[in-house]
């Protein structure tokens, strides 16, 4: 994905597993982080079953879906002569065609063709660097979902200029994540809580006894401080931040972010929610109020660093009162 390997991404949603009863654990090593399915289940040794064929199906899809893999759709499409058709996997054109839909909706915020840009501003170690303007024409150039034509009838992608490097990261953990749910319920687990490195979270059913799994977002800076506390029932929450040595570029300006320390999503699917928590690190406040209004359902939640050196909490979208804590720490 965006990361190479042993380049994990912050914890920026945790969940208290304490709270939940009768669960069983079960954890895998995939896309350069710790995933993990956590289900309430009588029977362990079925949901442990249940738990592999959800991680052997991430591992497909990580063949599929990551640039670093050789002769993966994404590694193809990135040696791609411009005009060629190449037919693609079910889920990379899926990824492609979600990926398509959130560029137009956060108008070019989120944008998949930002690998170029990305080896731009880090080394070969994935440390910051300063690219020459040369070097950023040539970036840019390269840049942009407008040079990607796809073709929903016959799952094919065609380049209108070549060559383009497409990443997957900022939408393929949660792909992932989304992908293991529908497995486990075809096994009927159907009261569980899967996450990516817990910046892409997924619930499903409800534990029995409880109203949703518990969930707690926490400042970056400070994990002490707990900004907001979740029941979350069918629905996703993900998270983006920055890290030293970690960088989100907007596309839209080729260069790295600043304004932001982290942003969070609340979403019905985590592919969405992972491709709109970058989304919001790129985007104005104002644009992701905007957007949360247009789209019914989603929320966010920003943290913004202040002039004073302090940090301003930013909320859009239907968020209960109780849910949002951080009120009460500041109060």
């Amino acid at each position: 994905m965006t990361n190479p390997p042993n380049k994990p991404q912050p914890s920026l949603v945790n969940s208290d597993w304490a709270a939940v009863p009768d669960v069983h654990r079960f954890a895998h090593q995939a896309m350069a982080t710790t995933f993990e399915i956590v289900v309430q289940h009588q029977d362990k040794l079925y949901a442990q079953q249940a738990a592999h064929a959800a991680f052997d199906e991430l591992d497909r899809i990580e063949g599929e879906l990551s640039r670093y893999i050789e002769n993966s759709d994404v590694a193809r499409i990135n040696a791609l002569p411009a005009g060629k058709p190449l037919q693609l996997g079910i889920d990379t054109f899926a990824c492609l065609q979600l990926s398509q839909k959130v560029h137009r909706q956060t108008e070019g915020a989120f944008d998949v063709t930002v690998g170029f840009l990305l080896d731009c501003w880090l080394d070969d170690d994935k440390q910051p660097r300063n690219p020459s303007p040369e070097e950023l024409r040539t970036a840019r150039a390269r840049t942009g979902m407008s040079l990607l034509r796809l073709d929903r009838h016959r799952f094919t992608v065609e380049l209108f200029s070549s060559p383009v490097r497409v990443d997957l990261g900022g939408i393929g953990k949660g792909y992932g994540v989304d992908q293991m749910a529908e497995l486990l319920r075809e096994w009927d687990v159907d009261r569980a809580l899967i996450h990516g490195g817990f910046s892409s979270v997924l619930a499903l059913d409800a534990p029995d006894g409880l109203v949703g799994w518990p969930i707690t977002l926490s400042d970056p800076n400070d994990r002490t401080r707990t900004l907001a506390r979740l029941q979350l029932t069918r629905q996703a929450v993900s998270g983006s931040g920055l890290q030293k040595g970690q960088h989100i570029i907007d596309p839209r300006r080729a260069q790295p972010i600043e304004g932001k320390t982290a942003s969070w999503s609340v979403t019905p699917t985590a592919a969405l929610g992972d491709a709109l928590s970058t989304a919001f690190m790129i985007m104005t406040p104002d644009q992701v109020e905007k957007y949360c209004a247009a789209h019914p359902g989603i929320r966010a939640l920003l943290i913004v660093p202040t002039a004073d050196q302090t940090q301003r909490i930013i909320t859009a979208g239907p968020w209960k009162p109780q849910e949002l804590v951080y009120q009460e720490d500041d109060s």
